[in-house]
């Protein structure tokens, strides 16, 4: 009989992981060896972690993050696996955290400092600040009203610009309006 792989109980408590979205077929062959009460199951082997689940983000004192697969399942639940070096430590209070632009498909998220996509230079904010410097984002890729105090010759220009600074910088987004201004 093959030995079960089980972590600590205590082993995600305050973690923060991301997780990349895998097809169904990857835990056919495995034992559910944890069922949350909200209904996720886990499947632990020597390398990582599979987690299905209808419900990602904020979990109890954890974030754990999915990234789709390309193209995204149909189903709501969804099959997600970390390598267990994915999960780090995280608290409400250090600055751990670093906020990550993709312009191409416009989206902005946050990621931890021990990630591998650290560059060493994005500013490192607690969990707090980052939300507020992503929602400021999101703002800015979003809406327009915004721009119409700016002298510019290309949205995206000065939207990248601005957001570059909020994330490389510790200005306030009031202090980087007003110094392109």
């Amino acid at each position: 009989m093959e030995k079960k792989f089980k972590p600590s109980p205590n082993s995600f408590k305050n973690t923060f992981c991301v997780f990349t979205e895998v097809p169904m077929q990857e835990i056919t062959s495995l034992p559910v060896q944890f069922q949350s009460k909200a209904g996720s199951r886990y499947y632990y082997t020597p390398e990582g972690m599979f987690r299905l689940s209808n419900h990602w983000g904020r979990l109890a004192n954890s974030k754990w993050r999915l990234v789709p697969m390309d193209p995204p399942s149909a189903s709501k639940t969804k099959i997600g696996f970390a390598k267990w070096s994915a999960f780090y430590p995280d608290n409400a209070e250090e600055k751990i955290y670093f906020i990550e632009v993709d312009y191409l498909n416009n989206t902005v998220n946050y990621q931890h400092k021990n990630s591998e996509t650290y560059d060493g230079i994005a500013v490192l904010r607690t969990s707090f600040e980052t939300t507020k410097k992503i929602k400021q984002i999101r703002n800015l890729q979003q809406l327009t009203s915004w721009a119409k105090y700016f002298d510019y010759e290309d949205l995206d220009v000065l939207r990248k610009t601005i957001i570059e600074q909020l994330v490389y910088t510790d200005q306030t987004l009031e202090e980087i309006k007003s110094n392109l201004l």
